[in-house]
C-alpha cells in the first residue's frame, strides 16, 4: 500500500513516530471528553485515533523489520503523551470549582470575584484554629490563572482547592463583554 518506504526506507520510522503522537494526542483528548460526558465529540476523536493507530500498527506489522522503527514507535507514544498534555491544557475544556478558604473576610473577596464576573458564594465556616471563610466559585478553565491571582492578591495565605466539575446548571458563570454584566447560566 506505501511502496515510498521501500523507496525511502528512512521515512517509515518518521511517520511511525508522528503517526503516533497524533493518535496517542487524540486518545488524550477522547479521554477528557469521555471524563466531561461529550457523548458526540469522543466518538468522532476516538475513530481518528483508531484509524490513525490502524494504519501506523500496520506498517509496523509489514515493514518494519528494525530496532529504529520499534524505537520510533515507543518514542511517539511518549511524545504523544507529552503533547496530548499541551494541547489538552491549551484548550482548557470544561469548568473548576474553586473553594478558597480564608481568615479574611471572604464578602470582600466575593465582591471582588463579581466584580470580574465570577458569581460566587460565601459559606461561614470553623476551621481548626478559627473561623474562615469559605469562598466558592464555578469557572471555566481556560479563566483559572485570573481566578487564582485574584485570590492571592487578596490573601497571599488562602488555602484553596481546584476541583474539575463534570457539568454546570444555573447561575453566574461568565462576563457577559457585550453588556459589561455576569451572565446567567442554565
Amino acid at each position: 500500500m506505501f511502496e515510498i518506504f521501500s523507496t525511502y526506507p528512512w521515512l517509515l520510522p518518521v511517520v511511525i513516530f508522528f503517526g503516533r503522537i497524533c493518535d496517542v494526542t487524540l486518545g488524550t483528548l477522547r479521554i477528557i471528553f469521555v471524563s466531561k460526558g461529550e457523548r458526540k465529540k469522543a466518538p468522532i476523536v476516538g475513530f481518528f485515533e483508531v484509524f490513525i493507530w490502524v494504519v501506523i500498527i500496520s506498517q509496523i506489522f509489514s515493514n518494519a523489520n528494525d530496532i529504529v522503527a520499534y524505537l520510533a514507535y515507543a518514542g511517539g507514544y511518549a511524545a504523544g503523551n507529552y503533547v496530548g498534555i499541551l494541547v489538552e491544557n491549551k484548550i482548557a475544556f470544561g469548568f473548576q470549582l474553586f473553594r478558597v478558604y480564608t481568615k479574611k473576610n471572604g464578602a470582600e473577596l466575593m465582591q471582588i470575584l463579581n466584580k470580574n464576573g465570577f458569581g460566587s458564594t460565601l459559606i461561614r465556616g470553623e476551621g481548626a484554629i478559627s473561623e474562615v471563610d469559605i469562598i466558592e466559585t464555578v469557572v471555566s478553565r481556560k479563566t483559572n490563572k485570573k481566578v487564582i491571582h485574584i485570590i492571592d492578591d487578596f490573601d497571599k495565605n488562602a488555602f484553596y482547592l481546584i476541583e474539575d466539575i463534570r457539568s454546570k446548571q444555573k447561575g453566574i458563570f461568565a462576563l457577559n463583554t457585550a453588556a459589561g454584566m455576569p451572565r446567567l447560566g442554565k
